[in-house]
């Protein structure tokens, strides 16, 4: 016999809020930490990094904008709701990813400790993010968006095509870099592979 299935009791606007900033700030820490030891990233971050790395440019502001055309897809498949948190939670991170550089400076940091650290940190701002039915946008909307309309594990699908990132990206940052990379993936999507499966947790 099992226990039947509690309803999960819906967030309120400012638990929403406090995760969006919470989530925001944990992904923001473990950015730090990336640039710090040069590790590349996944995801549509780590298409803004690659970016950043080859242009020079702001990398806030290449993150912010490479999201602008996965909101249709949001609004279209996750609901107005969904969008405007991840849209928030995008812009947070913009501010945050150039903001903390200015509040914590790190002289040295070991490239795998910064890659397995940053990772856990990232993948539990994303829990978090996720939790409260937002994300970073990208392909991470696209990953949540399988998971909720085919039954795909998100953090699966994350790992697939971070994958496919990094492969590129070792041709632009060399081999140890791209090395560092996929742990850093493995790590973040360990956490969300884990802790993040449906019908498993309440308040999904």
């Amino acid at each position: 016999m099992t226990a039947p299935a509690l309803p999960s009791a819906p967030h309120h606007p400012y638990e929403d809020v406090l995760a969006v900033l919470i989530g925001s700030t944990l992904v923001a820490v473990g950015v730090l930490f990336f640039r710090a030891a040069d590790v590349p990233m996944g995801g549509t971050v780590g298409v803004a990094y690659l970016a950043h790395y080859a242009s020079g440019l702001n990398f806030g502001s290449l993150f912010f904008v490479i999201n602008l055309p996965f909101y249709v897809l949001a609004w279209r498949g996750m609901g107005r709701a969904f969008t405007l948190k991840t849209f928030a939670a995008v812009a947070a991170l913009s501010v945050l990813s150039e903001a903390l550089p200015q509040l914590i400076h790190i002289d040295r940091m070991n490239g795998i400790f910064a890659a397995v650290v940053g990772g856990l940190l990232v993948g539990n701002g994303l829990l978090v993010l996720i939790r409260h039915r937002a994300s970073l946008g990208g392909l991470g909307v696209l990953a949540v968006y399988l998971q909720e309309t085919r039954g795909w594990r998100a953090g699966t699908v994350q790992m697939l095509m971070d994958l496919v990132i990094l492969g590129a990206a070792a041709l632009i940052i060399g081999l140890h870099a791209a090395a560092l990379s996929v742990l850093a993936s493995a790590a973040l999507n360990m956490v969300i592979g884990v802790n993040h499966r449906r019908g498993r947790y309440l308040g999904c």
